[in-house]
């Protein structure tokens, strides 16, 4: 009986999702004299005296606003010069939103926490060209406090964690994308690897590819779940090639300014800020896959330091 009431239901929804059928594109209109139109029903309508001539409505021309589709970075806003030239310009902290909580307070490299990142971001634009400025980025997500150091131990495993994150992420946007949707509600919703939540994803991904199918259906694969280091590291000689994808495709979700097979500071921080207060031997473990000491981390090295073997 659930069966049948929850297909009816599809049907309805469907039915009323349905577009209605057009109208014709002409309609035969007979004109009543003695029915008069109210004033107000057409928005440039006016009332006109019986006797006066109608009065003609001009349309005022709104100039486009040049900084309308001039984009600028973080930091900075958008304004027009005598020319009426759009410009991007450092924005003034005390014009950034009020915030609503501690939640949307960051950490600079510099020790000193800000009310929100529009506020770091307009404080680094004003420090542009100096010393201080190359310097500082956005450390962290949250109010600064004391991270503990990372020990050599905790480094090790690190990445053993942080590969069957990368996995179960994948595995968890599969099972609510809407190719497995029924009637529009998730055939399943996993909970969050307890290394830290699947928010922390940079941006709506792109279509997932048919190896996290794969990697899906695949029964040897191991479960979500609060592992020991030992499981984790026995799972991941045994089935390496379920790991390989998960890696290559977070790159592939930070490489994006630009693309180029490196990602630099800024591009690594969506992944790393959320990162840091929860999991200490984040920033140690990142700056380990700099192999070079070049400040940007390339496709061999990320893949290094997640134990993946080059092809």
């Amino acid at each position: 009986m659930r069966a049948w009431i929850f297909f009816l239901l599809c049907l309805a929804g469907k039915a009323l999702a349905a577009p209605q059928e057009a109208l014709p594109d002409e309609t035969e209109v007979i004109e009543d004299s003695t029915t008069e139109e109210p004033v107000g029903a057409n928005p440039v309508q006016v009332e006109v005296g019986e006797f006066e001539e109608p009065t003609e409505v001009v349309e005022e021309i709104v100039a486009e606003n040049p900084c309308q589709n001039h984009h600028c970075k973080h930091g900075k806003v958008c304004e027009v010069d005598d020319n009426n030239s759009p410009m991007c310009v450092c924005q003034d902290p005390s014009s950034c939103p009020a915030t609503a909580g501690i939640f949307e307070k960051v950490c600079g490299t510099d020790n000193k926490t800000y009310d929100s990142s529009c506020h770091f971001f307009a404080t680094k634009c004003t420090l542009e060209g100096t010393k201080k400025g190359h310097k500082l980025h956005l450390d962290y997500i949250g109010p600064c406090k004391f991270i503990p150091a990372c020990l050599d131990t905790e480094l090790t495993e690190f990445p053993l964690r942080m590969r069957d994150w990368l996995k179960n992420v994948l595995i968890t946007l599969y099972e609510r994308s809407p190719s497995r949707m029924t009637c529009g509600i998730p055939v399943n919703t996993l909970p969050t690897s307890p290394l830290h939540p699947i928010s922390l994803l940079t941006r709506p991904p792109r279509p997932l590819p048919w190896q996290v199918k794969k990697i899906h259906e695949n029964e040897k694969r191991l479960e979500a779940g609060d592992h020991t280091v030992e499981l984790l590291a026995r799972d991941f000689e045994k089935n390496y090639n379920m790991y390989i994808f998960p890696v290559h495709w977070q790159f592939g979700q930070l490489d994006q300014h630009p693309i180029d097979g490196y990602l630099s500071h800024t591009e690594l921080a969506p992944l790393r800020a959320p990162l840091i207060p929860m999991e200490h031997c984040t920033t140690r473990f990142f700056e380990a896959c700099d192999l070079d000491n070049d400040k940007y981390i390339a496709l061999e090295e990320w893949a290094s330091c997640f134990g993946i073997k080059e092809r």
